[in-house]
C-alpha cells in the first residue's frame, strides 16, 4: 500500500502540478500585494500631495486608501523569492536527484535523441543499440578517432 502511494507521488506529472500550484500561490501573493499596495492607491489618489517613506501618501495624510505602500510590495517580492528558493531546494532538487537515479530527466533539458534506423523510435543520441527493436546503431558522426603512430 505504501509502495503504491510512493509511486503515485513520485510520478513526474504529480510533482510538476504540485510545484506549479505552489508557484501560482506564491505569485498570487505577489500580485495581490502589488494591487493592494501600488495600484489601488494610484486609483484612489485624489490630491497630488506626496510624502516619502517606504511609500508615498498620495492623498490626505493618514488616509490608508491613498498610501502607495512600497514596503509591502518589496516585502511580497522578498517573500516570493525566498518561497521559490525553498521550493526549489527542498522539493525540486531532491526530486530531480531521485528521478535521475531512476533514469528519468525532470525539470531540465531533455537529452538529445535520434531516430532508430530500423523502427524510427526516438532513442538517446549516444545509444549503441535500440531498446525497442534491439538493432545496432551506427556510431555518432563527427567523432574523433585515435590513430596509432
Amino acid at each position: 500500500m505504501l509502495k503504491g502511494f510512493r509511486d503515485f507521488v513520485m510520478r513526474e506529472d504529480v510533482i510538476t502540478v504540485a510545484v506549479g500550484l505552489v508557484v501560482a500561490l506564491a505569485f498570487s501573493n505577489l500580485v495581490k500585494a502589488f494591487t493592494d499596495s501600488v495600484i489601488n492607491p494610484l486609483v484612489a489618489a485624489a490630491q497630488p500631495h506626496a510624502t516619502f517613506g517606504l511609500g508615498w501618501q498620495l492623498g490626505k495624510a493618514g488616509n490608508k486608501a491613498t498610501f502607495l505602500d512600497m514596503g509591502a510590495f518589496i516585502s511580497a517580492i522578498i517573500y516570493f523569492l525566498v518561497f521559490m528558493g525553498v521550493v526549489y531546494f527542498v522539493i525540486v532538487v531532491p526530486y530531480r536527484h531521485i528521478q535521475k537515479r531512476r533514469g528519468v530527466t525532470v525539470f531540465g533539458e531533455e537529452p538529445a535523441t535520434k531516430a532508430c534506423a530500423q523502427c524510427m523510435s526516438d532513442i538517446p543520441e549516444a545509444a549503441k543499440k535500440c531498446k525497442y527493436c534491439a538493432s545496432e546503431q551506427p556510431a555518432p558522426s563527427g567523432g574523433q578517432t585515435l590513430s596509432a603512430g
